[in-house]
């Protein structure tokens, strides 16, 4: 849950940071017309308040050899919170899984991996059928990202709005 609310400085500063969190504060300072000094403590609050959760580099998977990615659905024996629990402490020590989301619709999982090629890909399917609680998985695998990225939709929030 949000800490307190967000005013347009705020959002700009989240915008600006999700587009280059390399951005020393000087530039971002000038960029939401604040001076430095304010423009520090509301990125401090930020961070602290979790609005900023931390920074990191957008890596290029091909060129680091794993140009492969595929989308893997899972799909339980059971619904129960100890099957739930035992598959989450399981996939989370996967390497290759970069992001698990528990769904809810005709599956429980979806995964996605990024891999080196179909080698490390069936490595993992091996890994994922091996898990206690897994009854069934279909994997798609991508041809071509049309749009990706780590970035949210920074828009500011009307007033009385939820």
């Amino acid at each position: 849950m949000p800490v307190r609310d967000l005013d347009r400085i705020d959002y700009a500063i989240l915008a600006a940071l999700q587009s280059d969190g390399r951005m020393s504060n000087v530039e971002l300072s000038r960029q939401v017309n604040l001076s430095p000094s304010p423009c520090l403590d509301r990125v401090r609050r930020l961070e602290a308040d979790g609005y900023i959760e931390g920074y990191a580099a957008k890596l290029n998977p091909t060129l680091l050899g794993m140009g492969t990615a595929a989308f893997i659905q899972v799909t339980l024996d059971r619904t129960t919170g100890d099957v739930f629990d035992n598959f989450r402490a399981a996939v989370v020590d996967i390497a290759d899984v970069m992001e698990c989301h528990m769904v809810a619709g005709g599956f429980d999982y979806l995964l996605k991996l990024q891999i080196s090629g179909m080698e490390t890909y069936r490595q993992v399917l091996s890994q994922l059928v091996d898990l206690p609680g897994v009854a069934q998985t279909h994997t798609y695998m991508v041809i071509e990202e049309v749009k990706g990225g780590t970035g949210l939709p920074i828009r500011e929030r009307k007033e009385g709005r939820k």
